[in-house]
């Protein structure tokens, strides 16, 4: 693992995700990042609302698969707007 973190690109990468820099690698990492949470939060939010009538496995399923579909196209939109702002 130390040897990964040598490397000059790698380094430059994670500077760029700790000091807030949005360009097309990090957005990336970003939207991956919230697409995981939003899917670990319907899943949660699945088995809360209907766990008892169907089940609590296939509504953390159905959860985890709805939750993305709102969460992506708003994290790509404020992405999006975050870079049009630093940039002008």
């Amino acid at each position: 693992m130390r040897d990964i973190l040598a490397y000059p690109n790698v380094i430059n990468f994670i500077t760029s995700l700790a000091d807030g820099e949005l360009n097309i690698a990090t957005e990336i990492v970003w939207l991956i990042i919230a697409a995981a949470l939003s899917m670990v939060g319907g899943a949660i939010g699945g088995m809360l609302l209907a766990g008892k009538d169907i089940g609590y496995q296939f509504s953390a399923m159905l959860g985890a698969l709805f939750a993305p579909a709102g969460v992506i196209p708003a994290i790509f939109l404020g992405l999006a707007a975050l870079n049009l702002l630093t940039n002008y």
